[in-house]
């Protein structure tokens, strides 16, 4: 991103989770509050004309994974609250609502959103001018992941270590060096141990893409370079899962688009579904002894 600005990924991201709203039905991800967050003047032009972002043979692609990475995010968090898990810590949180709308879960849980001050402070303006009320068991926590640890940070903020925590990180890996990354990771590894884990997404390495793949891979490229967010971190999935388990985690899964397609677009008459350039990974710690 650029210096001493918002993130112009997360508003596109924003834009797309709402078109999913529109177009896709059912949505794979319900976010009632993904429209109003753009504020009145974007919420009321996309709903006159949704489809205005959405053009061209990659938009279906985009918005389908975009809903399924949230939709597994906040699966994957209910499945550590039944276990115990009373945190649950936003990486880059652009955006996203959850905090902000109402919970079928009735068990307790603090939310601590961590994303650049930049866009942090942009966001907090955009839940304003939307009407939106901020809970109270939200926590925001300003960072920048080059620069910052994660632990210490969020320390400040009165995240409790020994509780566990489940983490997503959805969005944010292709724009920072891949050892900045391992770093979070790392952290993440100590600070969720006693239950929880983390959610996130990645994108492949361009060499092991098909050549049709490449020609979509060097399209998305440009076109988040050109916006001052070039992509630099790339993983290969088996090499990754190697080192989560190395950092300590436990169970480690990677979602491939087939997995993805087959747990949250099966039976869809609008064939929408993900394709193959990115990849899910959830790794997980065991889980707490009481819920």
């Amino acid at each position: 991103m650029l210096q001493g600005q918002p993130s112009h990924t997360a508003l596109r991201v924003a834009m797309r989770r709402a078109s999913h709203q529109l177009l896709d039905v059912p949505p794979v991800f319900e976010d009632p509050l993904a429209i109003d967050i753009l504020g009145p003047e974007r919420a009321a032009a996309l709903r006159r004309d949704p489809r205005a972002h959405e053009k061209g043979p990659l938009a279906s692609f985009l918005r389908a994974f975009l809903a399924a990475r949230s939709r597994l995010a906040e699966d994957t968090l209910g499945e550590a609250m039944v276990q115990g898990v009373r945190q649950y810590v936003i990486l880059g949180a652009g955006l996203d609502t959850f905090a902000y709308r109402p919970r079928r879960d009735p068990r307790p849980l603090r939310v601590f959103e961590v994303d650049h001050p930049a866009t942090q402070e942009w966001k907090r303006g955009m839940v304003a001018a939307a009407g939106i009320a901020i809970p109270g068991d939200l926590v925001y926590v300003p960072i920048d992941f080059n620069r910052d640890r994660l632990g210490p940070r969020l320390e400040q903020s009165g995240f409790d270590r020994d509780a566990g925590a489940m983490f997503s990180w959805l969005g944010v890996t292709p724009y920072l060096e891949s050892a900045a990354v391992m770093a979070t990771l790392a952290e993440i590894a100590t600070t969720s141990r006693n239950g929880g884990g983390v959610v996130f997404d990645h994108a492949l390495p361009r060499r092991t893409l098909t050549l049709p793949q490449k020609v979509v891979f060097d399209l998305m490229a440009m076109r988040v370079r050109a916006s001052g967010e070039p992509w630099i971190g790339f993983f290969e999935p088996a090499a990754l899962a190697a080192d989560l388990r190395a950092l300590g985690f436990a169970e480690v899964e990677s979602w491939d688009e087939s997995r993805i397609n087959h747990r949250y677009f099966t039976g869809r008459t609008d064939h929408l579904r993900v394709g193959a350039l990115a990849r899910l990974m959830v790794a997980r710690h065991p889980a707490l002894t009481g819920s």
